[in-house]
């Protein structure tokens, strides 16, 4: 597998802007349903990626032979694996998109008031 590169990375955040963009212009909510589920997937979405990624370079840092072994560095090592654990709770979020599929499906078919009915 190639390394990905500061600018691959890049490209991945400014996706995600491009998508928050969209959705601010209210697309419909099965569209933007459907655009969301890959990144809250619960196994392969963005907190549990994000999660792993946190605690992988919290495990880089620790293990490489140039870091000092002090006090603070432990602690920027366990802020790192602490946020990794935020992260990952984060994962029951595709929940939230299974109960809003749920919610439109239930969803009585509303029609436009066109004025009272004779």
């Amino acid at each position: 597998m190639p390394v990905p590169t500061p600018g691959d990375i890049h490209a991945a955040a400014q996706t995600l802007a491009r998508l928050t963009e969209y959705l601010r212009e209210n697309p419909e909510p099965a569209e933007a349903l459907g655009l969301i589920e890959p990144l809250l997937d619960e196994y392969t979405g963005v907190p549990v990626q994000l999660a792993d990624a946190l605690r992988a370079l919290a495990r880089a840092v620790q293990e490489h032979p140039a870091t000092p072994h002090t006090v603070e560095t432990d602690l920027l090592i366990q802020e790192l694996r602490t946020a990794a654990w935020e992260q990952a709770d984060q994962h029951t979020l595709h929940y939230a998109l299974d109960d809003l599929r749920s919610l439109y499906r239930k969803a009585p078919e509303t029609l436009p008031e066109c004025g009272p009915c004779p």
